[in-house]
């Protein structure tokens, strides 16, 4: 089972990623964060980059993250790329990833992707009001990504909320499942959950019972 979870930046998506993880086995989960597969502009100078549209879907090397994905769903383990916000730069470490039964993909760009979208089995869609998306982004980028409030403020006028309105917003008619006010939303993320717990047990069936027959079959034949 492949999950999308896209919303605006600061709408909660990695919130109800982790609830998510949290009401099952994360031996049983790949979590995939778009973010991670940001084009590297080490060939660009700093201040060039910290100006670059980190919102617009060719910012994104997509083709890597659709490669993984479908390498994931075809039990094949991949590297994943580890990205460096303070300098634009994709570090030269990766992380192994080995294929799980379930697979979440989360950013704010992965329903602007046609090839992403055909790979998703449920689509879910963190929609938060704007004020709360961009208090959340204005104390992450200060605390994590060492911005000052005017930069931030800058980048979300000239980019930020002009390709949120253009990209991110629109793709949310593609969403099976809407969820208001991101990770606070208990009801959804459980019904979420649920869902993939039954697909859980399904597969572990499915694999008791392939087991069962091909004993069964190994003693038939022995006999």
């Amino acid at each position: 089972m492949i999950i999308g979870i896209c919303g605006g930046t600061g709408s909660g998506k990695t919130t109800v990623a982790n609830r998510i993880l949290e009401s099952v086995s994360k031996d049983e989960v790949v979590f995939l964060q778009q973010d991670s597969y940001y084009r590297n502009l080490d060939q660009m100078p700093l201040d060039y980059r910290r100006i670059a549209n980190f919102d617009h879907p060719d910012a994104i090397d997509n083709d890597l993250l659709v490669e993984h994905v479908r390498a994931l769903k075809a039990g094949e383990a991949v590297e994943l790329p580890v990205y460096d916000f303070r300098t634009h730069t994709r570090l030269a470490e990766t992380l192994h990833m080995e294929p799980r039964p379930i697979i979440i993909v989360e950013g704010i760009l992965i329903f602007a992707d046609k090839r992403l979208l055909e790979e998703m089995d449920i689509k879910v869609y963190v929609d938060t009001p704007d004020d709360i998306r961009f208090i959340r982004r204005l104390r992450r980028d200060i605390a994590e990504r060492g911005r000052t409030v005017e930069s931030v403020i800058e980048q979300y006028v000239e980019t930020v909320r002009p390709m949120h309105t253009q990209f991110v917003e629109p793709s949310k008619r593609f969403a099976d499942v809407i969820i208001p006010e991101g990770g606070h939303n208990l009801v959804s993320i459980g019904l979420i959950s649920g869902r993939i717990r039954e697909r859980l047990a399904d597969a572990q069936r499915s694999r008791a019972e392939a087991a069962t027959v091909g004993v069964r079959v190994g003693v038939e034949q022995g006999g």
